[in-house]
């Protein structure tokens, strides 16, 4: 139960929130992720963006090769500040005043930055409440330094919630609640963020909806107009995105914010790593979404009131996201990992279809594959050695790759730990068993892919391959290979 002081907070503050003008229209942008062992140069990525009208990033940090990169475009930025960061910002106004004059300062003349994301989704389950004691804190300490710096006019400090921050016996908007373990933490951002005309930042998933929820449909997900509605209360849905961003609506509304704006910070459809994560799949999924937002068509609780901005998840592929979600984590770009289009998509109301990136360089056409001639035996058990230290999401049930015989998924681990290391040739030993070719053994859909030449490139140390965890899936897909 909030306090008589947190009741007169909450109704003051609802009533600034009455003289507000909502927004008419909803803009788009992309989430721009860092976690690539051999990213595309920011210079390249930039391209990108301009070949594509891409006007708005999210970022997940402050690269400063990133930013000025960007530098002198017409690209909006928001930065972000990690988890690891939390502590030391709200214990110490100075750190984060330095933070904001390394991060900010230097750049404001050159880059428009429109939001700093403080934390990356710390209220995530899998988290606890580690970071709940210092993350209001140092988004406060944060504004200060951001006010010093005479940027409070331009810059808004805003804090990323995850979609698992909601609780309900189902998943209608009308039983939703913020999660217990949250509630104290939340209802102090969400005063926060209304005191200074924030919107709450978080994270829409009909993906993970279908995936995890037996009660989703794959139609209700992918706004198919064959799709059973869904009844709560006096509203109906017709697709599962309406569903998802009027649970937060009403949780906002429980907690006594019934017209804070909200910031999609990631929706999107993974292409691999999972059943019915396809390109496909991601394309109608898209277009859906597209569609919907262009038409300026608001939801059952908010018909007029729609997202202030929508950030897709994501521009790019990256083998290095955690999978502890699930393998598909590393597949939600719109782009592969090198800048070429997946699908068709009209990011830009009257744009055909994506535009690649050009020019991009890759290490030699080479490929590490299972030499024949070798016995074979033992094969199994260095390809899990190699997927350890790799990434072999494609292998995954339902993925791109799931359906190669062996031993060709057996070269699909040896190339991907090849590729990972810069093509040396020790990366390509496996006991002997490793035969490096320069005849592509891709196969219909699965790629074996060559690496990008980047400045970035070097040896994997040990403490780069602790990064990496193997999904169970793939132990058992080599396992029940029986070789």
């Amino acid at each position: 139960m909030a306090s008589k002081l947190h009741l007169t907070s909450i109704l003051a503050l609802t009533l600034t929130y009455c003289t507000t003008n909502f927004p008419l229209a909803t803009s788009v942008g992309v989430n721009w992720g860092s976690n690539a062992s051999h990213p595309l140069p920011p210079a390249k990525v930039v391209e990108l963006l301009k070949s594509n009208n891409i006007n708005k990033v999210k970022l997940f940090d402050a690269n400063p090769q990133v930013l000025e990169a960007i530098s002198g475009t017409k690209i909006v930025v928001s930065v972000g500040i990690p988890n690891s960061m939390l502590r030391s910002f709200n214990a110490s106004l100075k750190a984060a005043e330095n933070w904001v004059h390394d991060n900010l300062t230097r750049f404001t003349s050159s880059v428009h930055i429109e939001y700093i994301s403080v934390g990356d989704e710390a209220f995530l389950r899998s988290h606890g409440e580690q970071f709940h004691p210092y993350l209001v804190g140092a988004a406060s300490n944060i504004l200060k330094a951001v006010t010093k710096a005479n940027l409070v006019e331009s810059v808004k400090v805003v804090v990323p919630c995850s979609w698992d921050s909601f609780q309900s016996e189902s998943d209608l908007p009308s039983r939703i609640q913020f999660r217990p373990d949250v509630n104290k933490t939340m209802l102090e951002l969400l005063l926060f963020l209304s005191r200074h005309r924030s919107p709450f930042f978080v994270t829409i998933s009909p993906f993970l909806s279908y995936h995890e929820n037996k009660n989703t449909s794959l139609d209700f997900a992918l706004f198919k107009e064959t799709a059973r509605p869904r009844n709560d209360s006096h509203s109906t849905y017709k697709n599962s995105y309406d569903l998802s961003h009027d649970t937060v609506v009403s949780a906002l509304s429980k907690a006594g914010f019934p017209l804070m704006d909200i910031v999609i910070g990631q929706i999107g459809w993974p292409t691999n790593g999972a059943a019915n994560a396809t390109s496909s799949n991601a394309e109608t999924f898209m277009k859906g979404l597209m569609k919907h937002i262009q038409s300026k068509s608001g939801t059952p609780l908010r018909p007029k009131h729609l997202p202030t901005e929508v950030y897709i998840m994501s521009l790019l592929d990256e083998d290095q996201r955690s999978i502890a979600a699930g393998d598909f984590e590393r597949h939600w770009g719109i782009f592969t990992f090198d800048g070429q289009a997946k699908y068709n998509l009209d990011f830009v109301e009257g744009a055909t279809k994506l535009v690649n990136a050009q020019n991009v360089e890759y290490l030699p056409s080479r490929w590490c594959v299972a030499n024949n001639n070798r016995d074979l035996t033992n094969a199994s058990a260095r390809a899990l050695e190699a997927c350890s230290a790799a990434d072999c999401t494609a292998l995954s049930p339902g993925s791109s790759c799931f359906n190669l015989s062996w031993p060709a998924n057996i070269s699909y681990a040896f190339n991907s730990y090849y590729q990972q290391h810069d093509q040396k040739p020790e990366s390509c030993g496996f006991g002997g068993l490793g035969l490096i070719t320069t005849v592509d053994p891709s196969v219909e859909n699965c790629r074996f892919f060559v690496e990008l030449q980047t400045s970035s490139s070097s040896s994997l140390d040990r403490s780069f391959l602790m990064k990496w965890i193997l999904s169970p899936m793939i132990v058992l897909f080599f396992v029940l290979d029986g070789r």
